[in-house]
């Protein structure tokens, strides 16, 4: 394996099964459980795809699996061809479909070659949309309509935008992005189903890049959950509201995130890389992370960015990669809150 892939690299499938990625020489990896809620797993597979430089895995309402590449593929005298590439699994451990190109908006070989690495979010109608910094520091926008035909990519403007987008879609039929710009985040958001994003306000502080969460925590509602860029823990904020500082230790890397409930209470989980190199596993009731948040070192050896997500039985699971590669996770076990059993490898 070559990393953690951003997004939901860890998901549940309709059978109840989950499935993990990993980005490796040659396309991707993939593990994936033998039955409902374990503990025995099958993998990993090869899933080939080469010259990718950037994946990103989307889980739509369907439960469908979308893959998401920044591909470079070498041409003659040194030039190098860059576009975006897209597959879909429907069920667990089923094959991925064919790799179709979305192609690359910039038809100038130096502007293209600087076109970023792809977001992506399902609404809740299936419609997929792609998200991609360009080479002027703007955000484009290519997604797929009626019939599976995918519309041409869109310039949804912004200034510095950066790698490490996130994009995410709420049960209402909305979609939302959020992307990293310097020392502020610029965020975008429809307004109805279907509609083109629209320019939100600018939120601060600025997350570090690929940090960003999001998770529908009401009907409707996002909150963003990031790393603060110069070093001041765990930011969370929604549309409309002032951002929250949480505190913490973050490392570099992406944060997780889940709703669940523990205890008979509607809560929130939070899981990154902390400063030590082991999992953080952070708890506070949802929507109200002002009043503070439970900290759990799991112990589990992280290297890249973990995941969360419930199993087939209704579990939370605590996954990462340990330094060495082995994929290591940790279910919930009876108990007050939330309790982990000790780490196992697959």
């Amino acid at each position: 394996m070559t990393g953690t892939a951003s997004g939901a690299w860890l998901t549940l499938g309709k059978d109840g099964r989950l499935t993990a990625y990993a980005p490796a020489r040659g396309g991707l990896l993939r593990w994936t459980e033998t039955r409902p809620g374990g503990p025995d797993w099958r993998g990993p597979d090869l899933v080939e795809v080469p010259h990718l430089t950037h994946l990103a895995i989307v889980q739509g309402a369907d439960a469908y699996v979308h893959f998401l590449g920044r591909r470079e593929r070498p041409r003659s005298e040194g030039a190098v061809e860059v576009d975006v590439v897209h597959a879909i699994q429907y069920q667990s451990g089923r094959p991925v479909t064919e790799w179709r190109s979305l192609g690359n908006p910039h038809p100038q070989p130096d502007r293209a070659r600087r076109f970023g690495a792809p977001a992506g979010a399902v609404a809740s109608d299936g419609t997929v949309h792609v998200f991609a910094p360009n080479a002027g520091g703007g955000l484009m926008m290519r997604r797929e309509g009626r019939g599976g035909r995918w519309e041409p990519w869109a310039d949804l403007r912004g200034t510095d935008v950066r790698d490490g987008l996130t994009a995410a879609a709420t049960s209402d039929g909305r979609v939302e992005v959020f992307a990293p710009a310097g020392g502020a985040a610029l965020h975008w958001f429809q307004p109805e189903p279907a509609a083109e994003p629209q320019r939100s306000h600018d939120v601060r502080p600025g997350p570090a890049p690929g940090s960003v969460a999001a998770l529908e925590t009401a009907p409707g509602r996002l909150t963003y959950f990031w790393t603060d860029a110069a070093g001041g823990g765990l930011i969370c904020h929604r549309r409309g509201g002032w951002s929250v500082p949480l505190g913490g230790t973050p490392a570099d890397g992406a944060n997780a995130v889940l709703r669940t409930v523990l205890d008979g209470h509607d809560c929130t989980l939070i899981a990154h890389r902390g400063a030590s190199g082991t999992v953080l596993v952070g708890v506070c009731a949802t929507e109200a992370e002002s009043s503070g948040l439970w900290w759990t070192d799991t112990g589990l050896a992280c290297a890249g960015d973990p995941a969360l997500a419930h199993d087939g039985r209704g579990r939370v699971v605590v996954a990462a990669f340990e330094p060495g590669g082995t994929l290591r996770l940790a279910r919930q076990v009876p108990g007050p809150g939330l309790v982990l059993g000790e780490p196992v490898p697959v």
